[in-house]
């Protein structure tokens, strides 16, 4: 059944007329007075604005066969041609989901690839798919620098600023960057999504950087058909709210008017090139089809409602201004529409039969490397001592004698800056305070404000820098100030950071390690947002690294650890830092300063990704845990000792991956294990490892403790749902005493 706009086409592109003007004579003279688009560029454009209408009807025509598998399409946008015509292909572009003109187009500026295709594999999720493999339909390519996003509600806006921030400071710090110096970032999203937080922060911070005097070449484009799905966005809202917002260069254009789109667009990119502050290109566009292939717009909209859009459709419209023009007849025009309907017709019949990912392993495999190079990682080069002086000072820290967890961490971040030039570490209040807790105090003096510097206070604004730092070649570390604060902007990991690799195949990385202060047991200051317990939205991430260092010596071999798997694995981290243990110098007695430790001489490849550590040799008991665990553990396994209950204590480190091979040799040394786990019962870190025991086969005694599915209170009251050490020492003499209690019994 043919698509009532391609029939409109038809039928109203056979009624034109060529007009007197134009021909076949100078094509690059102005295709209209008063703009710079010439005729020739038109052309160029118009097929593009054609192609990507007759990938939108082949994707339905592929869904109408059960073999394709997206539909969301282009047609009311083909006007994001002319924004690509008027850039470069070395702009990197964030592009969203209704970009097929803009990816025709760029494609067409860089020779090498075949972009219908490519299109039409990813809808068929074909194997072949050049970008994500199968694995999604982006609009991708590396050789275009076209970073594939997946977004629908404007998460990638954060990643785009981030980017663009990084052109110039990668230029200062000399590190090679992808984009050149003079680049731009073009960022386009619907008029729906710019009503999104991450929207509003991503263009919040993008002026607040201007207004700093940082260089933030960004083009946001927002493409404004009117509608999200079936909720209407207010006439003249978008004009309203960005129209005349100081520090944001605004241009406006009809989508559906090529010389204008163009005209605008080139003018919207020579001040962003020129000034190096952002720009809000507002495209007014129409939506054409629906929302989807799914969507029964008549559900939401009148006949009359949809068929009034049809005379914007800017194939349409590019198409009578060509034959007006006397640039082509219409019989010219239905000749080359039809021709790349054949074209891209026998282009998806052909990619309808190619094989699909047919393995969970196939699937996984950008996990499964990415994890594996980050296990196998080791630092990718021998530190330079003069380099290190130069930065950390003397004496060195392996030369200072015993450190807390604070100190060492702190020592271990100037070490990264040290032998890594593409290290950044920022964060609200790290450069100048030094962190809330002391952790980067003296950061920003040795290493200077290029290197490490304050953000506004927006976490998603800090983890969208990282993200457009770490794919622009640079090796971001952001610091969360607290656990709860995460929850804010825990979709920059989950649904950006996380996925890229996944969604590009490795060909496009984030590398990047997020620094969180959290956990419980904080005295004197806390309250759930300071003394957060809760890390179950982080565990279930695939592909991302957690670590969780409880000694001074682990934490700083363990933040090498995590930069190196960064640097060369390109894997996001996480690095849980536990604020109860950031200044304690004690173990058992006060005054025993047992806590404390050494920098490690040979800090790098001393804690790879997924090895656990053990205390003692104990035969009764194995106590697996993690963070202020370790140190309860510790003390309680002294008092096991004088109840002739012999423990051993395994301090995980890592929570993704959890280092399992471990966990299960130090389990069946003793036959009996109880997991201790600081994070709540429900979701907690020690669902997962009594799973992983299961699944071993283990058949010992098996308990586990944990704090309570609660948030933690303010004052004494926090210990009421906290675990304790009493706790801990009830469950481990109860598990030793017991009878025979198996894995399938422990709960």
């Amino acid at each position: 059944m043919a698509e009532p706009i391609d029939e409109h086409f038809i039928i109203t592109v056979s009624a034109m007329r060529r007009g007197a003007g134009g021909g076949f004579g100078d094509r690059d003279a102005p295709l209209c007075e008063g703009h710079s688009l010439t005729v020739r560029q038109a052309l160029r454009l118009f097929d593009s604005q054609l192609g990507s209408r007759h990938l939108d009807l082949a994707a339905r025509w592929l869904r109408s066969l059960g073999k394709g598998f997206y539909t969301i399409g282009s047609s009311g946008h083909e006007g994001n041609a002319a924004v690509a015509g008027a850039l470069r292909p070395t702009d990197p572009a964030l592009l969203h989901y209704r970009s097929g003109g803009f990816f025709l187009e760029r494609a067409r500026q860089v020779s090498g690839s075949d972009p219908l295709r490519d299109v039409l594999l990813g809808v068929v999720a074909a194997a072949q798919e050049p970008m994500s493999g199968g694995r999604h339909k982006v609009f991708g390519r590396h050789d275009l620098n076209v970073i594939p996003q997946t977004s629908t509600i404007a998460s990638h806006l954060p990643r785009a600023v981030g980017v663009a921030f990084s052109i110039a400071r990668s230029a200062k710090l000399h590190v090679t960057s992808p984009w050149p110096e003079d680049a731009l970032v073009v960022c386009s999203f619907g008029d729906a999504s710019v009503n999104h937080s991450t929207a509003a922060g991503a263009i919040n911070t993008a002026i607040q950087a201007g207004y700093r005097g940082l260089s933030t070449p960004l083009l946001f484009v927002c493409e404004d058909n009117g509608i999200g799905i079936s909720t209407k966005t207010p006439d003249g809202w978008i004009t309203s709210a960005f129209g005349t917002r100081e520090g944001l260069e605004y241009f406006v254009a009809d989508g559906s008017d090529l010389p204008t789109a163009f005209t605008t667009a080139a003018a919207a990119a020579e001040w962003v090139r020129v000034h190096r502050r952002p720009a809000f290109l507002h495209l007014r566009t129409v939506r054409l089809m629906g929302h989807a292939g799914s969507d029964v717009e008549s559900a939401y909209r009148s006949p009359d409602e949809i068929t009034a859009d049809f005379d914007r459709d800017p194939v349409l419209c590019t198409a009578r201004l060509l034959v007006e023009g006397g640039h082509l007849t219409h019989t010219e025009v239905l000749d080359l529409y039809e021709k790349k309907r054949a074209e891209v017709r026998e282009l998806a019949e052909q990619v309808g039969e190619l094989p699909q990912l047919d393995s969970a392993s196939a699937v996984m495999s950008p996990l499964r490397d990415g994890l594996e190079e980050a296990v196998a990682a080791v630092a990718p080069r021998n530190p330079d001592q003069a380099r290190r002086i130069q930065v950390l000072g003397t004496p060195l820290p392996e030369d200072e004698g015993p450190l807390t967890v604070a100190s060492a961490i702190n020592r271990a971040l100037l070490d990264v800056l040290a032998l890594y030039p593409e290290a950044l570490v920022f964060g609200e209040d790290v450069g100048r305070k030094g962190g809330v807790y002391g952790v980067t105090r003296g950061l920003m003096k040795k290493a200077g404000p290029a290197r490490v510097f304050d953000t506004l206070l927006d976490e998603q604004a800090i983890l969208g820098l990282a993200l457009g730092a770490g794919v622009s070649g640079l090796l971001p570390i952001p610091e969360i100030q607290y656990l709860a604060f995460l929850h804010n902007a825990a979709d920059q990991i989950r649904g950006e950071g996380a996925t890229l690799q996944f969604f590009s195949n490795r060909q496009y990385r984030n590398p990047m390690v997020v620094r969180v202060a959290g956990y419980g047991y904080q005295k004197g200051f806390g309250g759930h947002f300071h003394n957060d317990n809760s890390i179950g939205a982080l565990r279930d991430i695939p592909g991302i690294v957690i670590a969780s260092p409880a000694r001074p010596d682990d934490a700083a071999a363990m933040m090498h650890t995590v930069a190196a798997a960064a640097y060369t694995a390109g894997v996001v981290c996480v690095y849980l830092e536990p604020i109860a243990l950031y200044h304690n110098r004690d173990l058992f007695e006060e005054g025993d300063e047992k806590w404390l430790a050494p920098y490690p001489k040979r800090v790098q490849g001393k804690v790879p990704v997924g090895k656990a550590r053990t205390y003692g040799d104990g035969e009764a008991l194995t106590i697996v845990t993690f963070g202020n665990g370790v140190r309860m553990s510790l003390r309680v396994a002294r008092r096991l000792q004088r109840l002739n209950i012999a423990a051993r204590v395994v301090d995980m480190r890592w929570l993704a991956p959890l280092p399992v091979e471990d966990i299960i040799h130090e389990a069946d040394a003793t036959g009996r294990v109880l997991v201790v786990d600081e994070t709540r019962r429900s979701g907690g870190v020690s669902e997962g490892v009594v799973a992983a025991l299961v699944d071993a086969g283990f058949n010992g005694r098996l308990s586990r403790v944990a704090s309570e599915d609660s948030f933690i209170p303010l004052g004494d009251a926090a210990q009421e749902v906290l675990l304790s050490e009493d706790t801990i020492e009830a469950a481990a003499i109860a598990l030793v005493s017991s009878p025979n209690i198996t894995a399938a019994q422990s709960e």
